[in-house]
């Protein structure tokens, strides 16, 4: 029997599809106009429409000499202007050549660039051509690349470098982008201490709320930071009221089926619990549902299944809200380094990074170690029910996948 059959587990296929669904339904509509120098990071609310056609007029894709083929018969040309990047050419006197420079427009009549590597300048201050010329050779045609219309980037596009580079080359100076998401995080437990604050017995600094706060600020949420929870369930209660105005609650720790599990009292009382044991190590306690109408995600409180769940479920979920479509992280084959020779019922994804060309996971594997994800480039997934040998295949998640 799979885990898929196993009672109380779900596959981590489920739990995302079921995420994802709960996503689309919440989606976050609101837009907003933004400077395309604040765009980065945001997400486009409607599709990038070509107003101009790229490039905008033949240009030349080398530099060298503009001709009109006909005038060609194989003699020298005499050079009639010299036209430089940005500047607007004459049109071109029948029988002559135009010096002319990468990105410089043609002038009207010149269907044809030869390189000035085939070119030679005579006394005469005629150009001799050494090599056949073909017309339209060396020219990058007016809208060769977008015309005016054209759809060049949909809706849901998140905006990196190279999506705003293209927007600028259109003209654009501001875009319509999804409004961004208002995420509360909240950490439970006794034993969590602020960073800078002395240790008591049983004690550990809280690392958690500062990897997520970091992550979330880096995927464009504005973050609420809802601080250190007790365990105490009128304090989760209220501190869970207090945060109507949030889009998502995203809380780590008190998410197991123990007698302290507040988070999970409270959403059964004033709320929903959607999701509860997933078939995923690290990270198989994690609640999802709602609280008074706001949806709720609990992550583990072990750091590394922290990571995962986040990157895997948390993270594509934020993103299918904003309309974004391609959520799930790229992975890709590669040979296993190592052996796995007890089969699970979880999928595990192991902390590993590539070393000479395998997947060698970090030695310790301990949800606890946050350590090895600093020492990881990715995420080495062992499916359910499988073994590895050395150099077989599996499939590597690079933690920057994820983590953008």
């Amino acid at each position: 029997m799979s885990c898929c059959d196993k009672p109380g587990l779900m596959p981590v296929e489920a739990a995302l599809a079921r995420l994802l669904a709960q996503a689309e339904a919440s989606a976050i509509v609101e837009c907003e106009r933004v400077k395309l120098s604040d765009a980065a990071g945001r997400v486009l609310a409607e599709p990038l429409l070509a107003e101009l056609d790229l490039p905008p007029w033949d240009n030349s894709a080398m530099d060298g000499y503009a001709l009109r083929l006909v005038d060609w018969n194989g003699e020298p040309l005499v050079v009639s202007q010299r036209i430089q990047a940005g500047s607007a050419p004459a049109p071109l006197q029948p029988g002559t050549c135009a010096r002319i420079f990468t990105g410089a427009p043609l002038p009207a009549g010149a269907d044809t660039v030869e390189m000035q590597e085939n070119a030679v300048l005579g006394e005469d201050g005629r150009v001799a051509f050494s090599e056949p010329l073909k017309r339209g050779q060396n020219v990058r045609a007016r809208g060769q690349e977008t015309r005016v219309g054209d759809s060049v980037l949909p809706a849901g596009t998140r905006l990196g470098p190279i999506e705003l580079g293209l927007a600028a080359s259109l003209g654009c100076a501001e875009l319509n982008v999804r409004r961004r998401p208002r995420v509360a995080v909240l950490s439970t437990g006794d034993e969590l201490v602020e960073p800078g604050q002395p240790l008591g017995p049983g004690q550990i600094y809280n690392s958690n709320r500062r990897v997520l706060i970091a992550w979330l600020q880096r995927l464009g949420c504005e973050v609420v930071d809802g601080g250190i929870l007790l365990d105490d369930l009128e304090q989760t209660r209220a501190a869970l009221g207090a945060l109507s105005d949030v889009d998502l609650i995203l809380s780590t720790g008190g998410v197991s089926v123990g007698e302290a599990d507040f988070l999970g009292m409270a959403l059964r009382e004033e709320g929903e619990l959607a999701l509860w044991k997933l078939a995923i190590k690290p990270g198989k306690p994690l609640t999802c549902g709602q609280f008074r109408g706001v949806p709720v995600i609990g992550l583990p409180g072990n750091p590394a299944s922290t990571l995962v769940t986040f990157g895997l479920l948390a993270r594509p979920y934020l993103l299918r809200r904003l309309g974004v479509q391609r959520v799930e992280p790229l992975g890709f084959p590669m040979p296993a380094g190592f052996t796995w020779s007890k089969p699970g019922n979880r999928r595990e994804y192991l902390r590993a990074r590539l070393e000479n060309g395998r997947v060698v996971p970090y030695p310790n594997q301990s949800s606890g170690v946050l350590r090895s994800a600093a020492w990881a480039e990715g995420f080495a997934e062992v499916l359910e029910g499988t073994t590895l040998a050395e150099g077989d295949s599996l499939r590597f998640i690079p933690l920057s996948e994820i983590l953008g």
